[in-house]
C-alpha cells in the first residue's frame, strides 16, 4: 500500500467521479481511506454501471475453432448445462444466445446440433419450434412426405410424433412405453 498518497490526491480523483475501488487501483491506496475522504467531502458514491444480460453473457464465451462458442462461466452441477445467474433468475447460455439471435424468448429447450458439445454460438442455437420446423423441411427435401396421423400403435402423432435431426419421423409415445416397460423389467 501506499503511504505517500495525500489526501489531495484521493480528492481530486474524487471530484473526477472516479469510484473509490478505481482510486485505490490507481493510487494502491487503503479503500476505508478513500470512502472517509469521500464522506466528508460530501461526494456521493459513484452509481454501479451494471452489465446489460448481453454483456455479462459475452464476458463468459470463449471463441472455438469452426465457429462455436465455448461457455467458461457456470455450469448446473447435474447436467453440466452452460447457465447464468442475471438478477433473480437462473437462465440458461444457450437461451440468452438464442435471444440474441432471434430476439424472442425460447420455446422448450433450446441446445446447438453442430456438435460441439455445449456451443453457445447464436447461430448454432435453437429451441424447440426452429429445430421442428428444420426437421420437417429436412424430412420433405429428402422426399419422406407428410408424418402418417397414427403410429402403428395408434398414438396421435399431432402429440406425440417426433422427427430425427436428419427428418425421419418415430414416435414419442412409444418410446415412453418402452421406456416405462425397461424399468419395470426384473432385472438378472
Amino acid at each position: 500500500m501506499n503511504q505517500n498518497t495525500t489526501e489531495a490526491q484521493i480528492a481530486a480523483l474524487l471530484r473526477r467521479g472516479m469510484s473509490n475501488n478505481g482510486i485505490v487501483q490507481q493510487l494502491h491506496c487503503c479503500k476505508n481511506r478513500v470512502a472517509r475522504i469521500r464522506r466528508r467531502l460530501g461526494i456521493p458514491n459513484v452509481p454501479a454501471q451494471p452489465l446489460t444480460l448481453e454483456q455479462k453473457w459475452a464476458a463468459s464465451t470463449k471463441p472455438v475453432d469452426g465457429g462455436h462458442l465455448a461457455w467458461t462461466g457456470s455450469r448446473q452441477s447435474t447436467s453440466r448445462t452452460p447457465v447464468m445467474r442475471y438478477g433473480d433468475r437462473m437462465l440458461t447460455a444457450a437461451g440468452i444466445a438464442f435471444r440474441i439471435r432471434t430476439g424472442r424468448e425460447p420455446q422448450g429447450y433450446v441446445y446447438a446440433e453442430c456438435g460441439f458439445n455445449h456451443c453457445v454460438a447464436p447461430a448454432h442455437v435453437d429451441d424447440e419450434a426452429a429445430r421442428r420446423k428444420t426437421r420437417e423441411v429436412l424430412r420433405y427435401l429428402s422426399g419422406r412426405g407428410e408424418r402418417p396421423a397414427k403410429c402403428g400403435r395408434g398414438h396421435d402423432q399431432a402429440v406425440d410424433g417426433l422427427l430425427t435431426p436428419d427428418g425421419r419421423s418415430y414416435c414419442g409415445g412409444c418410446k415412453r412405453e418402452r421406456r416405462s416397460a425397461e424399468l419395470e423389467a426384473p432385472r438378472a
